[in-house]
């Protein structure tokens, strides 16, 4: 959640350091710092509140080390304030560090190091690591103290080290929470995330859990916690700086909806087989026989993942005919679930990195199911740790509250339920006639899109709401639960996703002229039922918004307000029907004046548990 960055080589790390942190803003923004190594001077800022209040605490002064490292945080321990930020230090001074994750037994270490004399500055868990590093380093020398160390703390950890004493290197390590290192010419930088390399470098190792590196300007060199020497594999990115850029647009959530056209053909790209009414995902061919004995799917994922898993389950089960749970992952190692070598348990994760969605494969995987993953980041955890995968190839996603990820994600959960389904006893011509229309939605959505200027209207006109109440049922019930999801993100309004048949159990008690209703509302096989509903929010006073299917001039004389998409198969129409409400939430919060791209107290990627 927090976002580290650092740099080694001949430029000034200053700038660069800044770049990055820009970069990985969206990660975390409580505050942020950077410590910069001056020959043996260690030189420290550090600013609560957002990437631009460090810069503005720089201002003009030249740091002119070419070593660095500096850190955006995410609060867990302690709130946001200058002694809380990152980079912490030892009693001297000369140990810095930042870090990303919980450190689960600082108190424990705390305690005796106050006893040995140490002071401590800040209310956070990180610090006790330099101070750790520091007492050890008394008898055992930086390296192995740093060693050492590593092996005393339990929890999750991605640490960025720089010592004053031994100015020409950076100590890196990680457990559980990812770090990158780019590797450029003459020069390396470490992040937590690829956005802040891409500038610099595409060339990247990916470093695992218990793996440690130590880095110069002339080479690096890979160990594990035992301090054994490993080899690792360099790996070229397939992400562009272009990409990263907002490319004009106001904001990177609005540049990434109008990608969901891109993102999902890319994500469809070479994986069809039309005249067979087939899906080739080629992460799958070392586990397809292996997929024909399933008997049972469990889906685990968290936030806009989770809606994308429960919008699989209604096309696995339909399809398919496999029986399919979608446990959030942040529940699903809490449980007792029953597991055995029949179950496939697919993660579905933007990032790759999101701990409780790792916690619970690793959960999978000891317990002896298949593990399959659905991630976009190529090289992740995830990808790295599942049975077998699929990449989304949506290119990165900037913005916090998650857009073409997410519909990429569906179009991908279609491709495997025609695999699966021809696997059993989905016909052809069911098989073709899928494949033909998921072809055509992004046209589709580009339709919609069109509809933009209107739908900023309609959410400056509801944007003085602060209740609203979204609907759905069938394949839409989880497109209500993230429409809500999205304008709670990114508007800061209250706001429910229901089913529609779950409305009359309690939240219309809750319904007036005050407390909008937003319902998904397309021509299918539940139409009939849904226009009851709004028909029962409508005697009650209640104000209701449709999303309704092209050509459908009945629902308009039901509802105050309707945006219409195109029609399509029913179990495509959430790839179609979430895009107004992207929209919609997008605009809410853009007309009370809000950061859509970083919402408050959120973070990208949820690296801790």
């Amino acid at each position: 959640m927090c976002g580290i960055v650092g740099y080694i080589g001949q430029k000034k790390a200053c700038p660069i350091l800044l770049e990055g942190l820009r970069r990985l803003e969206y990660r975390g923004y409580d505050s942020s710092g950077m410590a910069i190594l001056d020959g043996q001077k260690m030189r420290t800022v550090k600013a609560v509140g957002k990437v631009c209040n460090l810069e503005e605490k720089i201002g003009d002064r030249d740091f002119a080390g070419t070593i660095g490292i500096a850190h955006t945080r995410w609060a867990t321990h302690g709130k946001p304030s200058d002694k809380n930020s990152h980079p912490h230090a030892d009693c001297s001074g000369d140990i810095s560090l930042v870090h990303n994750g919980i450190i689960e037994n600082y108190l424990e270490l705390k305690k005796d190091l106050e006893k040995k004399g140490h002071k401590f500055t800040s209310e956070t868990d990180s610090e006790v690591v330099a101070h750790q590093i520091e007492e050890l380093n008394k008898k055992l020398g930086y390296e192995e103290a740093v060693f050492a160390t590593l092996k005393m703390i339990r929890g999750t950890y991605g640490l960025a080290i720089l010592n004053a004493q031994e100015p020409d290197k950076i100590i890196v390590a990680r457990n559980g929470s990812p770090l990158v290192l780019g590797v450029g010419n003459g020069e390396y930088v470490i992040a937590s995330d690829v956005s802040a390399i891409i500038r610099h470098t595409q060339q990247v190792v990916y470093l695992e859990d218990g793996e440690v590196a130590i880095i110069k300007a002339d080479g690096y060199v890979v160990k594990t916690i035992q301090n054994k020497t490993k080899t690792k594999e360099v790996t070229q990115l397939d992400w562009s700086l272009e990409k990263a850029e907002k490319q004009g647009y106001a904001h990177f959530m609005l540049k990434e909806i109008f990608e969901q056209p891109a993102a999902i053909e890319d994500a469809i790209r070479g994986r069809l087989l039309p005249g067979e009414g087939l899906a080739k995902l080629g992460g799958l061919q070392g586990v397809v026989e292996k997929l024909r004995t399933i008997e049972k799917i469990i889906i685990v994922s968290c936030g806009t993942s989770y809606h994308a898993g429960l919008i699989g389950e209604y096309m696995l089960e339909e399809y398919a005919g496999i029986p399919v749970e979608v446990e959030y992952a942040s529940e699903f190692r809490y449980r007792k679930p029953i597991l055995n070598a029949k179950t496939a348990v697919i993660a579905i994760s933007q990032s790759g990195e999101t701990a409780d969605t790792l916690a619970a494969i690793r959960e999978a995987k000891h317990k002896g199911a298949l593990t399959l993953g659905i991630v976009n980041t190529v090289g992740s955890t995830i990808a790295r740790e599942t049975d077998a995968g699929i990449y989304n190839h949506a290119g990165p996603e900037i913005g916090v509250a998650s857009t073409k990820a997410f519909t990429s994600q569906l179009s991908i959960l279609v491709l495997l339920t025609v695999m699966l389904g021809r696997q059993r006893e989905m016909s052809l011509v069911t098989g073709q006639r899928i494949i033909k229309e998921l072809k055509r939605i992004p046209k589709l959505i580009e339709k919609i899109l069109a509809q933009d200027k209107e739908i900023k209207k309609m959410a400056k006109k509801y944007a003085k709401y602060t209740d609203f109440l979204y609907l759905g049922r069938k394949y839409n019930f989880p497109i209500a639960c993230e429409g809500a999801l999205k304008i709670k993100e990114i508007s800061y309004v209250h706001a429910e996703g229901y089913a529609t048949g779950e409305m009359k159990h309690g939240p219309i008690a809750l319904i007036d002229e005050n407390f909008p209703s937003l319902f998904v509302a397309p021509r299918d096989s539940v139409y009939e039922k849904t226009i009851s509903g709004i028909q029962e929010i409508k005697a009650r006073s209640g104000r209701v918004i449709a999303i309704a299917t092209e050509g459908d001039t009945e629902i308009a004389k039901l509802v105050d307000d309707v945006i219409y998409i195109p029609k399509t198969l029913e179990m495509l129409t959430p790839l179609l029907a979430v895009v107004p409400l992207q929209l919609f939430a997008y605009y809410v919060g853009v007309s009370k004046g809000l950061d859509v791209d970083k919402p408050r107290n959120l973070a990208k990627s949820v690296t801790v548990e």
